[in-house]
C-alpha cells in the first residue's frame, strides 16, 4: 500500500541520506547538501512559507522516497498546455535503494494524483519535467499516464528536460 505523509522537520536525516544517495544525487538538484541546509531549504516549505507542499511517500509502514507538489499556473509549463489553465508540478525520488528500480515509479505518482493533485477541483492538470536522459523516469511517467509536450533547457541549467502532462480528464478516464 502507498500513502503519503507531510515532510516534518524530524524527516531532515532521512532527506540528508536519501538526498546523498548516489542514485539520487545523479537526478536531483540537491545533491550534496549538508544537514543544516537541508534543514534550511525544507523548512520554510514545511512552515507552510513557500507555495511548495512536500510530502513522504510511504510504502507498507516504511518511508522510502519524497515527492512534492507546487503551482505552475502563469508559468512557461501552464502557457504550452493551455490558456490560463491551472495547473500544478510535481517533482519525486525513491529514497530508499532496495524500492529504487522496482516499478512503484508509476503507482506512487497514480496514487498521488488521486490522493493529493486532483483533490483540489480548481487543478486541471500536472507537469512533470525529468532529465531527457533520465530514461527510467520518462517510462514511469508515460505508465503513469504523462505525455510529452516539449523539451525545454531552464535558465542556468545545461542538460534539457522531456516536459510531459497529464491532464485531469485524462487521468480520470485512466482510472
Amino acid at each position: 500500500m502507498i500513502s503519503f505523509r507531510a515532510l516534518e522537520r524530524g524527516d531532515m536525516p532521512l532527506m540528508h541520506r536519501w538526498l546523498n544517495a548516489a542514485h539520487v544525487v545523479e537526478w536531483w538538484s540537491d545533491e550534496a547538501l549538508g544537514l543544516d541546509e537541508i534543514a534550511a531549504k525544507y523548512a520554510p516549505r514545511i512552515d507552510g512559507k513557500e507555495d511548495v507542499r512536500c510530502f513522504v511517500i510511504v510504502k507498507d509502514d516504511g518511508p522510502i522516497g519524497y515527492i512534492q507538489e507546487y503551482p505552475v499556473a502563469g508559468s512557461e509549463y501552464s502557457r504550452e498546455t493551455a490558456d490560463a489553465e491551472r495547473a500544478v508540478g510535481i517533482d519525486l525520488f525513491i529514497g530508499e535503494v532496495g524500492f529504487y528500480h522496482r516499478g512503484l515509479g508509476a503507482p506512487i505518482i497514480r496514487q498521488f494524483l488521486k490522493d493529493v493533485v486532483f483533490t483540489d477541483p480548481a487543478v486541471e492538470s500536472c507537469v512533470i519535467d525529468p532529465s531527457v536522459a533520465n530514461r527510467g523516469a520518462i517510462r514511469a511517467y508515460e505508465k503513469a499516464g504523462f505525455r510529452f509536450f516539449k523539451t525545454v533547457t531552464n535558465p542556468g541549467e545545461t542538460e534539457a528536460h522531456h516536459m510531459m502532462r497529464i491532464g485531469r480528464e485524462e487521468f480520470e478516464r485512466s482510472g
